[in-house]
């Protein structure tokens, strides 16, 4: 049996559209450009027109949140303002989709920062929020704990 393409998977599940005038969003979302600057790996691509496939299915979706997935972190600078730089990539997406209105809007970012700072943290805060473009809401921390330094 040939392997089926992404687009060929996704579509052998349509979903019924039990009512599409009922207004919805989408509380968590990720984008990821295809190639993590995090990690240097290959991902799946999932950019604007992914998004709003997904959300321009039949449902009424005129909303979304993004939520941190270790995408678009700048590759150089301090390692706490890393981060950002994936707050910095979807409030470029959002701005990008404010050219189509009749589309689901990213409305929120929630982004990374290492509350492992204390006080400090404050600076990385304050940057998200300015490079969010007024759509950074907060941020996504694990507080997964082990002994073994190798688990974070």
């Amino acid at each position: 049996m040939p392997e089926l393409s992404r687009s060929e998977w996704l579509a052998q599940v349509t979903e019924e559209i039990i009512d599409p005038d009922q207004r919805i969003i989408d509380p968590h979302h990720h984008l990821w450009p295809g190639v993590s600057t995090k990690s240097g790996e290959e991902s799946s691509q999932y950019l604007l027109e992914d998004l709003w496939a997904d959300t321009g299915s039949g449902h009424n979706v005129t909303n979304t949140v993004f939520i941190d997935c270790g995408q678009e972190y700048y590759a150089s600078g301090p390692e706490q303002f890393k981060p950002v730089g994936e707050t910095e990539f979807v409030a470029g997406i959002a701005k990008e989709a404010e050219k189509d209105k009749s589309k689901a809007q990213i409305a929120g970012i929630i982004g990374h920062a290492n509350m492992m700072l204390g006080t400090s943290v404050r600076e990385v805060l304050e940057l998200h929020k300015e490079r969010g473009e007024g759509l950074f809401r907060g941020i996504r921390h694990a507080g997964g704990w082990d002994e073994d330094e190798r688990v974070k």
